[in-house]
Parts: structure tokens; sequence; C-alpha cells
């Protein structure tokens, strides 16, 4: 059976997948910057139709046309909508692979009989991208060289056997050749592809390469040209189908319990952890209830993972009954393997502390469990930064320095203090003596920043053990004399 590959081109696939989401009256371009300038990215035939191009700085763009609306180009919205697009096209062929950033290419030996011949394939193939609101051009031919340039230069259909005849018309750039090999082509009276075909490949090949005859042999299919599309990405998700519906939560637990063993086991043939994970409970009277979680860190580990369903299971009305279950896992990351044997102690210990932050965030919201992390500042309210605890990792070690006092505080004056350090002062009502004094440690503002509190200039620090009990933090600002505290340690 001769092979035959279909083409398809979206010569504006970001501006119509743009414009499906938010549509836009008149002329539209997306732009994208390009050093200290923006520049067409992608336009619509009303753009084009005003003289504009792709590749034109925004500002000469907006000088030829006033009304032209654009927004940023974002690549990766791009990218993905090409994926789905290759997802889509599976419908035509058992292989599809991108071409480009703008186009695929299928395999469909063998298939187009099913829809009515090749013709039809193609109108079928038409009529759904024009629903879509999707501009594009196919052409379906023996090679896939052959498919790409007929698909970028009017589309159509090459004859098993007529690769030849059916690219002899075309302009040689339709090989997927370099701009400056096109042009130096067309200036020794060779624009065609058909102009190619009947010359010697030795002196081409010594003239231009052997790219240009690498590309024409393919296109021709005395080469051949292997079509390899990505792999799918794997899906994490098991399924459960019961006889009878259940309702107690002991019976879904133990669903769950089969159904983690599953997840769990392809997670680690991947090599992947679960971040959040969803179970969804279907109900006789086909319902669904959702119950969803997150974790702190990668995971799968089934007991541990099933501990922190039990709370939203118990909370789930049964109705008259569940009768499938579904656990997916949306979210994951890299989890390489564990060497196995007895866990180590502080190993054990961030187990548990990830165990905890997962269930206060998922009863109160992981951007709400909160922890510290040093900040490189010597002034103390800029010492540390507070981040969400389950997106960071704690710090390895203390930043070099004095040590600080675990409770901060904005400063409060303290009065009546005599000496330098002070023996004797009273803070919050009450007088405190002092028994040892460290310091001192002199913290200058950071001049780049203008902080209210810092106006006063330098600060020398003490660390101050009274009498009464209490460890304090004070300074004095020699700018302005005068003691405050701003620290207690513990």
């Amino acid at each position: 059976m001769a092979r035959r590959l279909l083409s398809i081109w979206f010569p504006r696939l970001a501006s119509d997948a743009s414009l499906r989401r938010r549509p836009v009256e008149g002329p539209f371009a997306l732009t994208l910057r390009s050093g200290n300038a923006d520049h067409l990215h992608c336009l619509t035939p009303a753009a084009a139709a005003e003289g504009l191009a792709r590749g034109m700085a925004l500002a000469e763009a907006r000088a030829i046309c006033p009304a032209l609306a654009t927004r940023p180009a974002d690549l990766a919205q791009e990218a993905a909508a090409l994926a789905a697009l290759r997802r889509w096209a599976g419908r035509y062929g058992p292989l599809v692979a991108a071409e480009g950033s703008d186009g695929l290419i299928a395999d469909i030996t063998g298939v187009a009989h099913l829809f009515g011949g090749e013709a039809a394939l193609r109108d079928d193939l038409h009529a759904r991208l024009d629903r879509m609101g999707l501009a594009a051009a196919s052409a379906i031919a023996g090679s896939r060289g052959a498919a790409h340039a007929l698909a970028r230069h009017g589309g159509g259909i090459i004859a098993a056997g007529a690769l030849a005849a059916g690219l002899a018309p075309l302009p040689v750039a339709a090989l997927r050749i370099d701009h400056d090999t096109a042009e130096a082509l067309c200036r020794l009276g060779l624009p065609r592809i058909g102009d190619l075909i009947p010359l010697p490949r030795a002196p081409l090949t010594r003239r231009f390469g052997a790219g240009l005859a690498l590309r024409l042999d393919q296109a021709l299919g005395r080469q051949d040209e292997p079509l390899s599309p990505e792999p799918e990405p794997p899906h994490f998700g098991a399924r459960l189908t019961l006889p009878e519906p259940i309702g107690r939560q002991e019976d879904v637990m133990a669903g769950l319990d089969r159904l983690l063993d599953r997840l769990c086991a392809r997670l680690a043939e991947h090599h992947r952890g679960a971040r959040r994970l969803a179970l969804e409970l279907r109900r006789v009277d086909h319902a669904t209830a959702r119950v969803e979680i997150g974790l702190a860190r990668p995971l799968r580990d089934p007991a541990r993972i099933a501990a922190l369903f039990a709370k939203g299971v118990e909370e789930v009305e049964a109705g008259f009954g569940i009768d499938a279950l579904r656990l997916t896992a949306p979210v994951t990351e890299p989890l390489p393997p564990e060497q196995t044997g007895p866990r180590s102690a502080p190993a054990a210990g961030q187990d548990a502390l990830a165990d905890l932050i997962s269930r206060l965030g998922n009863r109160l919201g992981f951007d709400r469990v909160q922890r510290l992390a040093p900040a490189e500042s010597l002034i103390p309210e800029r010492s540390f930064l507070i981040t969400p605890a389950a997106h960071t990792v704690p710090a390895t070690a203390a930043p070099p320095g004095p040590p600080r006092p675990a409770i901060l505080f904005p400063p409060e004056p303290a009065l009546d203090a005599a000496g330098h350090p002070p023996r004797a002062f009273r803070w919050r009502r009450q007088p405190f003596t002092t028994r040892r004094a460290t310091g001192p440690e002199r913290i200058a503002p950071e001049w780049w920043l203008d902080d209210p509190a810092w106006r006063s200039g330098l600060r020398d620090y003490w660390r101050i053990d009274t009498q009464e009990g209490p460890r304090l933090w004070l300074f004095h600002t020699p700018q302005a004399p005068g003691w405050h505290v701003q620290g207690e340690f513990i």
C-alpha cells in the first residue's frame, strides 16, 4: 500500500486562537517584543489588507493603521493550541506529529476510504476547522516533503506515483531550504522545483551543499523521512466501577485504597509524585461528589495520602449510593526513587512536618500556612521573608552573623536609661536592671531605600540580660541620643 501523508498548515494559528477566546472587530495583530521594540507576530487578513506584514515594528504599523488592535503574543498558549490540534487530528490518522510551530503532519495510509476518499477527507477537515474559526491549508502526497511544500503553496492532492509532476510548478523555497540558497537558485534561472529535478546531483551538491539534494530527494520520495510523533504525556488516574452501590465511609475508603495502590504504582513507574489529587464519587442518581486535597511536597505513599482524604470523604452525601470512583493526580512533580530501609530521624521528621502542612493546608488553605525564610539584609525588619510553607523549602542553616531575637517588634522607647549600655531603665512601665550586656553591633540604614523608621541614622544594638529575667535587644542612635527596645530573646 502506497504511503500517504496529510500536511496541515495554520498560517494564522496564534491570532485565530486568541480571537477564539476574545473576538475583536477590525484589524488585529499579536505583538512580540524583540530587543527594545515590539513587532507584529501574527496578524489577521484585515490587518494584512492595510499593508501590514509580520515582523513590522509596532510603531510603524500604528502609523500605517491607527485602528489596529493588538495584544501581546503568548508563545506558551500558541504551543498549547497546536498540541490540542495535534490530539484532535488523530481522527484522521493514527500518527500525528507537529511540524514547526504552525503545522501538523499525519500518516493517513489506508484511512482515506473511511471518509469516502482523500478529497472527502480534506473537505471534512476544512469544514471542521472553519467551524472552529481556524484558517488552514492542507495537502496530501506520498512524501512528507511534498505534502509540506504543497500545503504552503496552494494545497491540494498529489496522486500516488506523480510526485515529480505535482512538485514541478512549485517554487524552490518550498523544499524547506534556507533563504540564501533559494535566492541563489533563482538568480541562476532555477526558480521552480521542476528545474532542479532533471539536473545531476553532483554539481548541485558541490555548489549548494548536501542539504539541497537531500531535501529534493525527500520531496520526491527517494529518501525516506520518518514520522515520529511526540509521545503523549502519561495520565495519572485510576477508576473503579462497583457492582453494587455503597454508602458507608469505610467502604469508600476501602475502594480509595485500591485506587491509590494503582495510582501510586504508576507514579513510581514514571518517577513522579502527586501534589494535588481529586477523588470523584459518582452516585446512583448520576450526581458527582468531588473531594480534592493538596500535598505539601510530592508524595506517592498510599497510606499517607489516604489519611488526608478521610475528612473529605466523611462529609460526602452518598444519597442512594455510590457506584463508581475515579482518582486522578492533575498536578505531579518529579520524585526520584528512595533507598529502602529504616528511615533516619531527620527524614522521618521531614515527613511528619510535610504531613502536618498538608493537613493544615487542606483545611485552612495552603497560602495561609506560612514559614519564615532568611533574606539578604542586615536591617532587622527586612532580614526575613514570609513565604507559603507548601511551596518553599526550609532554610538549611541560619544566616551568618550575630544571633537575632526570637520576638521582633517595632522599636519601643526605654525610659530613664542611665549609662552606656544602660545600667537600669524602664520599659512597658516596668523597671529593669542590667546583669550582662553584649555589644555593640552597629547597623547602618540601607541608603538605596527610603525607610522612615531609619531616618535617624546609625544604630548600635546591644543584647541586655536583665536581673528580672527578660533578655532584650536594645539599640542606641548616636545622631539622636536615645534607647529603644526592639526584640526579646528566648
